[in-house]
This record gives structure tokens, C-alpha cells and sequence, in this order.
């Protein structure tokens, strides 16, 4: 067994200070397994799950051989979607913080691309983003990868479901034949064998489980008629009240039928599915980490990357077509040591979708009957926050303070009952009690929020 202290590990004192002070004690498996084999420059292929603690292993494998001096781009990682591009890039530069000045930048769809080639013509040592604007950075030559040394492509089975397979071909194709590839996914279909295969030299392999435990997750089957779906939703949630839920489904359709249902009956529930702005996207993933919506409605593609801390449960609307999709989905609850609950509707034609699940498992399945279930007293379901969105952002050098300072300051709101702030390039969200949500709004409208009179409206 490997030892599990970083400090065995070929880095600079530097890198090891500041994972101390980051609080990173010991590797979890999967940094165990694979850094020993990415410091050494070799390809990787890793089979790990969001929560692993994969980002912080390949972000200390790339950073460690970064020359600060040469202003190109030395590492690029290629991420499904903009929200996981972005925790990468935030955990990368927390890793970075130890080295001298180096600049890491992300380059994603759905914002407007003159600005990134403006930040592009100042160099930059690390690249993150989605391959559809790796690819327009390319083509339009404001981006150069002849001096990469690393290329790491991150939940490379969500990239090729979303059906990126030739745009990361043809960035691969501008890369030095030279780099070092490393591939993390949290399943291995054949899509994956055939990447590594064209793309990737002698790589060697490594698999870690998912770092949540059985005791943190209780799992519940309920057998239901196929007609009573969306019916039996409802009647969990009035059973179990969870304050946040992610339910899963196959399509576009059946997640709006679903929260079409639920509005209907008071529920607060949003759907989010690949067919979205950016903008709107942003929207529903900030009001559902920060707790002012109840019920996220989601298809596995649309749901990769999203990062929430505490997610009381999940539900899968249908079983998932593959088991370790399942055991990725309920994975998604039970975190950070709270425990959580995932509960399953099968229909009778999905009783095979169920029994390779108990395969995986290796333990029976937690059947239970529908009908015991007894709704709680109380209003439908409700988010115990408001958002409040505000009409400017980091463009316009607007930070969480100004707004902290804007509502606790001047509108007079204790600072414990604001919830989390986030910013993005044109508008800015705040999360606030349901009670205040009003006078809050009402203050930061008549008042100035950095000497300015800005727009603010509730969601």
C-alpha cells in the first residue's frame, strides 16, 4: 500500500508548505495511486469519481513541472462544462498559490470571446475550458499549444457522451506529440479504450473508489406503475421534505413535465438540461447551491459538475440504463460526512436495471412499499432562502464584500442571515432569509451598492 503522506511524494518544499496550509493531511486513494505515476511524466488513465479529490491530483502533477518564465501555455485541461472548468481553475490556482505568479485562465462557451483573447495575449501557463472554445481559440490562432507539456482531459466519459470526440481529436492533433495525457472518468465505456488508444503513450491505469461510504447513504427501491412516476415524486417529497433534492431523468422532456407537476403544486423545483443559456444555467445552479431552490430537476449530461456541498437526497425519477451511472448519481448525497438519501422508482420492465445494480453492489437491495409513505404537515415545499440577482458583476469590479457590506451595512441585515455570494462576469447573486427577502430587496433598490444605484430584482 502506498503511503499516504504527500511528503513521500518528488515535490518542491514550497508545494508541500502550501498543502499544508490548504489542510491536505494525508492523499486520498486515487492521489495515492496516481501521483507517484504523473510526477514521473508518464500518461494516466484514472478511473475516479467527482469527490475523490481528482482535481487536487492532477492539479499538483501539472503545476510541478511549470517553468513561471515562459508566458505560453504549458498545461490545457478540457472540461465538459463551464461550471466544472471553473472549480477547476479555482482549485488549481489555491495549489498554485506557493509557485511564483502563475496565471491560469479559463476559456468556456456562453460568454463573449474578444475579452478571453485580450487575456490570451498576456500568456498564460495554464488553459482550462470546454473543447468547443479551445477549438475557436485555436482556429482563430489567439490560442498556441506547440510548448505543452501536459493535457489532461477531466470526466472524459461525460466530454464524449456530450458528443465531443472529434473536437478533442482535432485539439490533441495541435498538441507536441511529446506531452504527457492524462485521463480521469468516472466510468470506462469503450469510447474511452479507443481515446486512450489513438491518443495516449504506454499509459498505465489506476482506479479508485468513490470516497462515500454506505453508512453516509441510506438507499431505498420503491416497485411503482410506470403511469405513476411523476405522482410518486410528489409523494416523496411530502414524506421526506428535503431542503435540497436532485431528481434524475432521461430527457428534456420528462425533467419539465416533472417540475411542471410540482410547480403546479407549490413545489419549488427548476429544471436544468443542456438546451440552456449559459446565463439561465448560471442562474439555476447558483439559486440551487445556495438554498432558495427545493428540488433540482436534471439529466445526467446537464447535471455533470455540479458541486454541492450538502445534498439531502436524490431520486431517480427511472433507474439509470448503466449501474455505475447509478452509483455515480446517489454518490452525489452523503457528503462532507452528512448523511443523505437516495430512493429509486422502478418499474416493472426495469427489474434487470435493478438486479445489475444488486450485482454491483453486492448486497440486496432496500425494497419498500409506496404506500407507507405519509406526508408530513406543512406548506409544499419550499427553499428556506431567496436569491436576489443584481445587475452587475466582475466586469463592473463588483466583489461579495461590496454586496455583504451593501445589505448588512446600509439595509441593516444581520450578516448570518445572508447566504452564499456569487459573482459572475455581468450580473451578481445573494442569498437571502425568505422573511427578509423583501426589505432586502426594497434597501438595495433605494440605496447604492459601491457608490452605484444598481438594478437588483428577486428570482
Amino acid at each position: 500500500m502506498p503511503s499516504s503522506a504527500f511528503a513521500t511524494l518528488p515535490l518542491s518544499p514550497a508545494t508541500l508548505a502550501n498543502l499544508d496550509a490548504l489542510g491536505y493531511a494525508e492523499m486520498t486513494p486515487i492521489q495515492a495511486q496516481s501521483l507517484p505515476v504523473m510526477l514521473k511524466g508518464m500518461d494516466l488513465i484514472a478511473q475516479a469519481k467527482t469527490g475523490s479529490g481528482k482535481t487536487a491530483a492532477f492539479g499538483i502533477a501539472l503545476l510541478e513541472p511549470i517553468n513561471p518564465r515562459y508566458f505560453g501555455c504549458q498545461a490545457l485541461v478540457l472540461c465538459p462544462t463551464r461550471e466544472l472548468a471553473d472549480q477547476v481553475a479555482k482549485e488549481l490556482r489555491r495549489l498554485a498559490r506557493s509557485a511564483d505568479n502563475i496565471k491560469i485562465l479559463t476559456l468556456c462557451g456562453g460568454v463573449s470571446i474578444g475579452p478571453q483573447i485580450g487575456s490570451l495575449e498576456h500568456g498564460a501557463h495554464v488553459i482550462v475550458g470546454t473543447p468547443g472554445r479551445i477549438q475557436e481559440h485555436l482556429k482563430k490562432g489567439s490560442l498556441k499549444l506547440d510548448g505543452l507539456n501536459t493535457l489532461v482531459l477531466d470526466e472524459a466519459d461525460r466530454m464524449l457522451d456530450m458528443g465531443f470526440y472529434d473536437a478533442i481529436a482535432e485539439i490533441i492533433g495541435q498538441t507536441p506529440s511529446k506531452r504527457q495525457t492524462l485521463l480521469f472518468s468516472a466510468t470506462y465505456p469503450a469510447s474511452i479504450k479507443q481515446l486512450s488508444a489513438t491518443f495516449m503513450r504506454d499509459p498505465q491505469q489506476v482506479k479508485a473508489e468513490a470516497l462515500h461510504d454506505d453508512s453516509q447513504i441510506e438507499q431505498r427501491f420503491y416497485e411503482i406503475d410506470p403511469d405513476d412516476r411523476m405522482n410518486a415524486v410528489e409523494r416523496i417529497l411530502a414524506s421526506f421534505r428535503p431542503e435540497t433534492c436532485v431528481a434524475f431523468c432521461f430527457t428534456k422532456q420528462q425533467c419539465q413535465e416533472l417540475v411542471d407537476q410540482l410547480s403546479a403544486k407549490g413545489i419549488s423545483a427548476m429544471a436544468l438540461n443542456g438546451d440552456l443559456e449559459q446565463r439561465d444555467r448560471d442562474q439555476v445552479l447558483a439559486m440551487f447551491s445556495n438554498r432558495s431552490l427545493s428540488v433540482l430537476v436534471a439529466t445526467d449530461v446537464a447535471a455533470r459538475g455540479l458541486d454541492i456541498d450538502a445534498l439531502d437526497m436524490v431520486i431517480n425519477v427511472e433507474l439509470a440504463r448503466d449501474s455505475e451511472i447509478h452509483i455515480h448519481r446517489v454518490g452525489r448525497t452523503g457528503r462532507a460526512g452528512k448523511k443523505g438519501i437516495a430512493i429509486s422508482l422502478v418499474a416493472p420492465s426495469e427489474a434487470h436495471r435493478a438486479r445489475a445494480i444488486e450485482e454491483r453492489q453486492k448486497a440486496p437491495l432496500n425494497w419498500q412499499p409506496l404506500g407507507n409513505l405519509k406526508p408530513q404537515p406543512g406548506e409544499p415545499l419550499q427553499p428556506p432562502m431567496v436569491t436576489l440577482c443584481i445587475g452587475a458583476g466582475r466586469k463592473d469590479k463588483l466583489r461579495p464584500g461590496d454586496i455583504l457590506g451593501a445589505l448588512t451595512g446600509d439595509a441593516g441585515i444581520p450578516g448570518k442571515q445572508v447566504g452564499k455570494i456569487a459573482i459572475f462576469d455581468f450580473q451578481a447573486f445573494v442569498a437571502v432569509e425568505r422573511d427578509l427577502a423583501k426589505q432586502a430587496m426594497n434597501r438595495l433598490n433605494s440605496g447604492k451598492i459601491k457608490g452605484r444605484s444598481l438594478k437588483v430584482r428577486q428570482l
